[in-house]
């Protein structure tokens, strides 16, 4: 997952900042350094992953148009 794409994601399910980070268990803080291109631990980083797609998010890989993100149906 990519910052933009978290920042994408965040907004797509209308969370804030503080919403997300309580529901990846997270600072924060940590969501902000994140959106702004911060490297975060890989774990960090899956948590985060797994808070949004629990939430309601696809990511879509790459693969010639950029990476992205989609509401699941």
């Amino acid at each position: 997952m990519l910052p933009v794409q978290c920042k994408m994601a965040r907004v797509a399910l209308g969370l804030g900042v503080r919403e997300l980070a309580a529901i990846a268990k997270v600072a924060q803080a940590t969501i902000s350094r994140f959106e702004a291109g911060e490297e975060l631990k890989e774990r960090t980083v899956e948590a985060i992953r797994r808070a949004l797609e629990s939430a309601g998010v696809e990511f879509i890989a790459e693969n010639g148009g950029g990476a992205g993100v989609r509401l699941k149906k």
